[in-house]
Order: structure tokens, then C-alpha cells, then sequence
């Protein structure tokens, strides 16, 4: 079986691949046809995420085994694609380069037959082009929209003088120019 993937970059503009891959191919083999596909050189980490079908990211499943001990972290390598996507289970997030944070939404579009001649995995269209930086993320808790510090209206000069007239530093033998 053939999945045909849409890869699309979380940016304002509509930049988009769609990409061919057996379905017997592992997410490692899906990470390398996106990179290709969008121009990366492929020397940055990349992660895939697993999500529910509102996007809401879940279990990572990283490039490399960073684990405590080694073999217990599976890796991309490890995750045959019909083994997590399917035509229930068919969204995926895709972060390339933790620097940077490029951020795709890969989503199973459909599921066919290998074609003759066809040489997998294959960008079967492309549409838009890629910016010369990464999308600004923000980051918010989920009870949270845009308030960073729920806390910080409450702070007051006192707040931040909380050593000030302290003496129980003396206690641990620092002194007060140590450096």
C-alpha cells in the first residue's frame, strides 16, 4: 500500500508537500522524504509527535534513543507508518530543528496502490515556498490563553526585596562581596 501524505508548515501562508511513501516504510523514511521535500539539509534533530484529531500533541517519537538506558526509548526507526497511521489514526506533528522549531501537520490524506515505475517515497506536488525563518511560537499552558505569569500583577517592590535585611546567608559562611 501506498500513504499519500499532506505535509503542510505551520506559517501564515500556505506552504504545503504532498508526499508518496509505502506504507511499510518507517517515520525515519517519512522524516527524510520531508526534509528533502522542503529543502533541509537534514543535518538538524527532528522529532515526530503523535496528536488526537484536533492536533493536540502527544507521545514523542525522537530521531535518536535518549534514554537512560539504551534500547528503551523506540525511536523512528522503530515505528513501521501502518503501525501508527491508519484511515482512523491520521495526523502526526513534525518538529524539525529544535533551534528553529519548524512545525509541520502531517496528515494522512489517502491510501492506495503502488503504482509501476513509481519510485517511493516521491513529492508528488509541492506548493508555496519556504521562509527564510521559522514561524515566532508561543507557548501556553492549557488553561492558559495569554497570560504568561498569573502572578504577575500581584508583585510589588517587597516581592523582589525578599533577601533584602535577610541575615540567614550568614548562616553558610557566604559573605556578601564572595566573588
Amino acid at each position: 500500500m501506498v500513504y499519500k501524505f499532506r505535509v503542510i508548515l505551520d506559517a501564515e501562508e500556505d506552504i504545503f508537500r504532498d508526499i508518496a511513501i509505502l506504507a511499510n516504510d518507517t517515520l525515519e523514511d517519512l522524516h527524510n522524504a520531508i526534509f528533502n521535500s522542503f529543502g533541509f539539509d537534514g543535518m538538524e534533530v527532528a522529532s515526530f509527535y503523535t496528536c488526537d484529531d484536533t492536533w493536540n500533541q502527544e507521545d514523542e517519537i525522537p530521531m535518536f534513543d535518549a534514554g537512560d538506558i539504551p534500547g528503551e526509548q523506540k525511536t523512528m526507526s522503530n515505528y513501521l507508518l501502518s503501525d501508527i497511521l491508519d484511515t482512523e489514526n491520521t495526523k502526526i506533528i513534525y518538529v524539525y530543528d529544535f533551534i528553529n522549531m519548524w512545525t509541520f501537520l502531517v496528515e494522512l490524506a489517502a491510501v492506495g496502490e503502488i503504482s509501476a515505475g513509481n519510485t517511493y517515497p516521491e513529492t508528488i506536488f509541492s506548493h508555496g515556498e519556504m521562509p527564510a525563518e521559522a514561524m515566532e511560537k508561543h507557548f501556553y499552558a492549557d488553561d492558559e490563553e495569554e497570560n504568561y505569569n498569573e502572578f504577575e500583577d500581584e508583585l510589588d517592590e517587597e516581592d523582589l526585596d525578599m533577601f533584602e535585611g535577610d541575615d540567614s546567608f550568614e548562616d553558610f559562611g557566604f559573605e556578601e562581596n564572595w566573588n
